[in-house]
């Protein structure tokens, strides 16, 4: 990862280079932004900044021997440390045990998720944590001198992960931390950490992506046509992860589905819901997930055109036409009730209820107040 490889967000990766040139980077810092930001991405080009041997004004060379390395994230100086959970082939788990999953998760999309990077390890219904054990291998870790560098980098995805016992092993390690050594701490909610951990990290503030850059990004990395590519970022609203899983998914079927759906419910037609809720059972997780979060999203396009106008909907033609008529049965009446039924409907399938169960409650949810 390069500065080059992040769209936009030019006035962090200025204040990182800038301390870097003038010798002032903090020893611990925390890489605070929402999920889908560019928290990790910023974390994972600095590093390569610091240890690049020729450095440019505005990125590092690419050429030399720790960018080679850090192409592959297999730098010596560059350590990991992430939630992980036990799976079939590991019961007492350590980042160390998934480094070639994570070097790949990393490397290839550094948007990507929590519930993401359990699935890549076959953790997907299990609780991640960092553990005490892990806290010891930390310290085992930083006990090293640097092998190549000037410094060496511990970098922690995800710390409000940290148990109490692992949370205390790190503040102790940044209250006394080993010559030679950065903390770059990586958080989508540093509420959840310790206050007396967040009081000794230098906070790096990762803002939401602005429309502009997600568009620019899906047209020059994937090629995806403007109108569509303006289409998507307007509704991932700063998400990046967001934006990338809008582009994969098929919206055709996302939006045949989403309509159906809706007009079952409007009619009461339980015995259509019914079997409608077997289809959606047989739909993998993420696809139900999309389904859902397609449906946020119209119920937020058809509120703005009832209310704003069509100048402020930014979608093609069948999806107007839906949201046209969706938009007289949802108002100030019952939108916040509506939100709450499909944002809960997404929290039981992330806390793995039972998929059939969860659309057939929401559905009934549903059906009592569309009107």
């Amino acid at each position: 990862m390069y500065f080059r490889d992040i769209f936009g967000l030019e006035e962090v990766k200025r204040m990182l280079i800038h301390a870097v040139e003038h010798n002032h980077v903090a020893h611990a810092q925390l890489f605070a932004g929402e999920e889908g930001s560019a928290n990790l991405a910023l974390a994972l080009a600095f590093a390569r900044y610091i240890h690049c041997e020729n450095k440019g004004e505005y990125d590092s060379c690419g050429e030399c021997a720790s960018c080679s390395k850090m192409d592959k994230l297999v730098h010596p100086d560059l350590h990991f440390v992430m939630p992980v959970s036990s799976t079939t082939k590991i019961s007492k788990p350590l980042s160390q045990d998934f480094l070639k999953e994570w070097r790949d998760f990393a490397l290839n999309q550094p948007y990507n998720t929590i519930t993401d990077w359990l699935a890549l390890i076959g953790a997907e219904s299990k609780t991640p944590s960092i553990s005490a054990e892990e806290s010891r291998k930390i310290v085992s870790t930083l006990s090293l001198m640097p092998f190549e560098s000037e410094n060496k980098i511990l970098l922690i995805w995800l710390p409000e992960y940290f148990n109490i016992t692992s949370a205390n092993a790190l503040l102790k390690a940044l209250e006394e931390p080993p010559s030679q050594t950065l903390f770059f701490l990586v958080s989508e909610n540093p509420e959840k950490m310790l206050i007396t951990i967040l009081s000794r990290l230098q906070r790096v503030r990762v803002r939401p992506f602005h429309d502009e850059e997600v568009s620019s990004f899906l047209e020059q990395k994937y090629q995806v046509d403007n109108f569509k590519a303006k289409q998507i970022a307007h509704l991932a609203e700063g998400n990046m992860h967001k934006a990338l899983t809008l582009m994969q998914e098929v919206e055709d079927d996302n939006h045949t589905l989403f309509r159906d759906w809706m007009r079952l419910c409007y009619q009461r037609d339980y015995k259509g819901i019914y079997s409608n809720t077997e289809e959606f059972g047989k739909m993998s997780k993420e696809g139900q997930r999309n389904l859902l979060q397609y449906g946020l999203n119209m119920c937020r396009e058809a509120l703005v055109w009832k209310y704003g106008g069509e100048s402020l909907v930014r979608l093609d033609n069948h999806s107007m036409q839906f949201v046209q008529g969706f938009s007289k049965t949802i108002g100030e009446h019952n939108i916040q009730l509506f939100y709450q039924i499909l944002n809960d409907a997404m929290l039981h399938l992330d806390r793995n209820a039972n998929a059939k169960i969860v659309f057939f409650d929401t559905s009934l949810q549903i059906s009592s107040v569309i009107k």
